[in-house]
């Protein structure tokens, strides 16, 4: 495995030449600092809210996409993987208006990118963590491209955008990525790794050092995956908020959305090899509740 070795940028409110070049190079880039300690704090302390108020009303989808339960280190409930989750909190929506995430869009040129708030699976936090009944632990080799295919358009450029919540250095597992990948052919993209099943590490894979705060960037047709942690408890919890960053017509997505045919396949899977917490209630979107996915807490 290779370790990232790029330089050391920040993010301003426009995109600089070399982290342009950089981009357009290797598919993916780091910036260091995004969130200083204070925002930060806000941000996880928003985070905790939104998973509580989802507990508490026991949603099972937003929009259509099922969420990903398991259990804390404590034995709490835990919410693994959230969908549109700035739908539940006004800080988390003032949070995707920064002018930095906004300038990101510029290394999708000559498209005309935004930020998919409402499109996608919108604002996702992924929520890792090794316990005994975790259902996420790690995400096996894909790219983000077949989603399109899966939702009838073709293959757009696009950016996934990862606000990283917890310091995950290199040998703690986390992402790792094959770099160029974003300039194959569309058959090296469909079929170079078994999507989501393929969890082995690739000697051309480049891991990252990542410091609580640190934002990435890559291109949606890259290769990559998220290692497991080798530890287990507080030590392996690693938190990350995911922006999508879109191009073409606008496809927002709302309360009757269907779920889509992936996230149906990611629900049995767990229903067959992992079950389903006791804890979460069997409501739907056709249950009582349906789905709350504009109320804000």
């Amino acid at each position: 495995m290779k370790t990232n070795n790029q330089p050391v940028f920040h993010l301003g409110k426009t995109v600089t030449a070399p982290q342009l070049t950089y981009f357009q190079q290797h598919g993916i880039i780091q910036f260091k600092n995004f969130l200083d300690r204070e925002s930060l704090s806000n941000i996880l302390s928003e985070v905790a809210q939104v998973q509580d108020f989802l507990l508490r009303n026991q949603v099972q989808k937003v929009n259509g996409i099922p969420l990903k339960f398991g259990t804390d280190i404590d034995g709490a409930p835990l919410i693994q993987r959230i969908a549109f989750a700035s739908h539940y909190s006004n800080a988390l929506r003032e949070l995707l208006k920064d002018e930095r995430l906004l300038a990101l869009t510029n290394l999708l040129a000559p498209y005309d990118g935004r930020i998919g708030e409402n499109e996608k699976d919108g604002l996702v936090i992924n929520h890792y963590v090794n316990t005994d009944s975790s259902q996420f632990r790690q995400l096996g080799w894909h790219t983000d491209s077949p989603r399109d295919l899966f939702l009838g358009t073709r293959i757009l450029p696009m950016l996934n955008v990862g606000i990283h919540l917890d310091d995950c250095p290199l040998e703690n597992g986390g992402l790792r990525v094959l770099t160029g990948t974003h300039r194959q052919g569309l058959f090296r993209l469909l079929f170079r790794k078994k999507y989501f099943i393929d969890h082995t590490p690739d000697k051309q894979e480049t891991g990252f050092d990542i410091e609580a705060g640190d934002l990435t960037v890559h291109d949606g047709r890259l290769w990559h995956r998220v290692q497991q942690s080798p530890f287990t408890g507080v030590k392996s919890r690693r938190r990350v908020m995911y922006i999508p960053v879109v191009t073409g017509a606008y496809q927002p997505k709302h309360a009757q959305s269907p779920t889509p045919f992936y996230h149906k396949l990611a629900q049995l899977k767990q229903h067959l090899y992992g079950g389903k917490p006791q804890w979460a209630a069997a409501k739907t979107a056709e249950g009582k509740l349906a789905e709350v996915n504009s109320t804000a807490i």
